[in-house]
């Protein structure tokens, strides 16, 4: 099959029904002839662990972060959800559509609203890389949700769609810096991507990033990140190397792709089936001198640059988003979740402007050229378009019902006390020890579900078991607003 094509219909049909309907995995997928000796085939073998929102906080600038990823031994495939691989949870079936570098157009999004009630709870939620999950979704959806899927052009190539986490600079182009636009390098790397029939083989966790020099999405922890450069340059980095290498931006895209391939070899000679760069023995480490060497093999030219100090920038905002055109609306929906009414109106106004939706690695919605009353009528809506919102740093994982273990409804506990409870640390609420979606960095306030309360810890300060429900919002509060740890 050419890469980057559609099997036929009733292939893509049966196998989601499969999934859908929580049947065995498929069998494990082939490599392409003559490839086996060059990459690692990541393979489903098995249903894996319930996997819950990955709702990120507010990113830290790099010198806060603390890595925690450790090299791992695995004797399973990546169970990481998408669009044909459904995703069993405790409210019904689970669906995760890549976006890469977060772009919608206005029909794609009118369809994912289609979607969320046609198949789902009648809600769309926003992930950590600018992708978008469909929730309870009912048994025996899967022909159906695919076709309406590929019908808008969001399954591009089945094989790959779980490899597609691309995320790039959302307000690129649109603050009148001369800073690269990166999304047109995004696209194009997406579509290099799909059509190397070899990357399939990447993990469904492996992250591209294209930031256009400022330092958003840079700061999130790719393994693969492009930085543009002034003089139409860019810079590519392996994981959280300190060097990278320095070439054209023209470039960057095949770059990107190269150093995929690298990450394959390296696991594929490891044996670990490591799903990132992070996670390699430190003796099958990446090395930026074989990157060259390997870019000089495809006609890339590239130059080693040792010690970058790479920038840091803050996400958008909502409202302005910082940027000149004070038509471009950031749109922040509380907990990254909104209904389907509010998707529409998100596709409604963006049709009144350019035309396109950006979703954001923080939850977020960025909707250029829009004007009239647009950003009023998103805000009667329920959506936050200030900035200073108590939502611009509260953050929860899945929780009740929609998690079997979870021991609480987060969601709703924070939602009760968000207004309360401000303060410049943010929160993430998990419902179980697993704490899944926390952010990286160390400055921020944890809440975990205990069965009868919460356990509170915050930087700085002893940890409090079983908080009541009477006494959150005091105690967050406090935690929240230490003056001591807020100083730090």
């Amino acid at each position: 099959m050419a890469a980057g094509t559609l099997p036929p219909a009733w292939r893509v049909r049966a196998a989601v029904r499969r999934r859908c309907r929580g049947s065995a995995p498929d069998p494990a997928p082939q490599t392409p002839a003559g490839l086996e000796s060059l990459v690692g085939v990541v393979t489903d073998t098995g249903r894996g662990d319930p996997i819950v929102g990955m709702l990120a906080a507010m990113p830290q600038p790099p010198s806060a972060a603390s890595s925690r990823d450790e090299p791992v031994i695995r004797e399973r495939g990546d169970a990481c959800p998408g669009a044909l691989r459904l995703h069993a949870a405790d409210d019904g079936f689970l669906a995760r559509v890549r976006l890469p570098g977060g772009l919608l157009t206005v029909r794609q999004a009118s369809a994912l609203a289609l979607a969320a009630d046609r198949f789902g709870d009648g809600h769309l939620e926003l992930t950590s890389r600018g992708n978008v999950q469909l929730r309870g979704l009912a048994d025996g959806c899967g022909a159906g949700l695919a076709e309406l899927l590929d019908g808008a052009g969001l399954l591009p190539a089945p094989s790959h769609e779980r490899v597609r986490n691309i995320v790039a600079t959302p307000l690129s182009g649109l603050d009148g810096s001369d800073r690269p636009d990166v999304l047109a390098r995004a696209l194009e790397f997406d579509r290099l991507l799909c059509a190397s029939p070899w990357a399939a083989a990447l993990s469904g966790r492996f992250l591209f990033a294209f930031d256009d020099g400022r330092g958003d999405v840079a700061a999130l922890g790719p393994d693969v990140t492009v930085l543009g450069r002034p003089g139409g340059r860019a810079l590519v980095r392996l994981g959280r190397a300190a060097d990278a290498v320095e070439l054209a931006g023209r470039d960057a895209p095949w770059a990107a792709l190269t150093a995929a391939r690298y990450f394959l070899d390296a696991a594929a000679e490891a044996g670990t089936q490591a799903w990132r760069i992070s996670e390699l023995p430190a003796e099958h480490a990446l090395d930026i001198t074989e990157f060259g060497r390997r870019l000089g093999i495809a006609g890339i030219a590239a130059t080693p640059v040792g010690a970058v100090e790479w920038p840091y920038a803050a996400p958008p905002r909502p409202s302005g988003a910082g940027g000149h055109d004070r038509a471009t609306l950031c749109v922040l929906p509380p907990l990254g979740r909104l209904g389907s009414a509010q998707w529409r109106l998100l596709a409604q106004v963006a049709d009144e402007g350019s035309g396109q939706l950006r979703v954001t690695p923080w939850r977020s919605v960025v909707l250029p050229g829009a004007g009239g009353d647009g950003a009023a009528r998103i805000e009667r809506a329920g959506l936050v378009v200030t900035p200073d919102s108590p939502w611009e740093s509260v953050t929860a994982c899945t929780g009740r019902p929609g998690c079997a273990k979870s021991r609480a409804d987060v969601r709703a506990d924070a939602r009760a006390v968000a207004e309360v409870a401000r303060g410049p640390l943010p929160v993430h609420w998990s419902g179980c020890e697993r704490r899944c979606g926390h952010p990286r960095g160390t400055a921020w306030v944890d809440l975990v579900a205990t069965g009868s309360g919460y356990r509170l810890a915050a930087p700085g300060r002893p940890v409090r078991e079983d908080v009541r429900p009477s006494e959150l919002a005091a105690a967050l509060a406090d935690a929240r607003t230490d003056p001591d740890v807020v100083k730090k």
